[in-house]
């Protein structure tokens, strides 16, 4: 089982930047695939990106690909969400996600352990 805890929200401008930070429980971290995804008011949580175990290959959803990267250290039980160009559409709760699945599949059936979530908001 893989506890997730999330930190690293606030109130940023709008193309500003902020780091997400997610810490994991349990010696098996490295054997997961982590994801991040976001739920505005409203709307159905989305899948922001995900990373394979060693980090060798990272993925992201269109509306976030090339100002969003994804990393983690498998050493410290940690991956990152390095967000910058933020916008006002990317406020949100974002959430820190464990998969026993493929990198692949984002569908937040497919994660199986969650973090509680860190708001980020984004001010024009």
């Amino acid at each position: 089982q893989v506890q997730l805890v999330e930190s690293g929200g606030g109130l940023v401008q709008a193309g500003g930047s902020l780091r997400l930070s997610c810490a994991a429980s349990g010696r098996t971290f490295s054997s997961y695939i982590m994801g991040w995804f976001r739920q505005a008011p409203g709307k159905e949580r989305e899948f922001v990106g995900g990373i394979d175990w060693n980090g060798g290959r990272t993925i992201y959803a269109d509306s976030v690909k090339g100002r969003f990267t994804i990393s983690r250290d498998n050493a410290k039980n940690m991956v990152y969400l390095q967000m910058n160009s933020l916008k006002p559409e990317d406020t949100a709760v974002y959430y820190c996600a464990a998969s026993r699945n493929i990198l692949a599949r984002t569908s937040t059936a497919a994660y199986d352990y969650w973090g509680q979530g860190t708001q980020v908001t984004v001010s024009s």
